[in-house]
């Protein structure tokens, strides 16, 4: 069982996330590497909204290929190149999750493995036995 929470304490989340989740009971873990916005082909958009959209993309088939879906997951760590990005991947984030709201971090840097990403997204999901 998974619950999340946003504790009296600590400030509101600042947009769709959750401060915690618990991970109770037996289950499945699911640790994703980082998935960046390249395509199956190998080819890698300019535009860093399409970059979001292939990683997301690239994050729900690695889900989908373990039975599981945007509601299992528990933590997501997102790096981005670039603070314009911040806007265009929370919106793209929000509709991916379908109203989930996981753990989250958010991190700027400087660059990722290959120059032209531009967006890097990993996961850890849980799903119940």
């Amino acid at each position: 069982m998974i619950t999340f929470s946003n504790p009296e304490g600590v400030a509101a989340p600042a947009s769709r996330y959750s401060h915690a989740a618990l991970v109770e009971g037996p289950g499945r873990r699911l640790v994703l590497s980082g998935q960046v916005g390249i395509a199956p082909d190998g080819s890698i958009p300019e535009d860093g909204e399409a970059q979001i959209a292939l990683a997301l993309a690239n994050l729900r088939t690695l889900l989908a290929a373990h039975g599981m879906g945007p509601a299992n997951i528990v933590k997501l760590t997102v790096f981005l190149t670039d603070t314009a990005l911040i806007a265009p991947w929370r919106q793209a984030r929000d509709a991916a999750m379908e109203g989930h709201a996981p753990t989250s971090t958010l991190l700027i840097v400087a660059g990722l493995a290959h120059p032209r990403f531009l967006v890097e997204v990993e996961a850890e999901a849980f799903a119940s036995a």
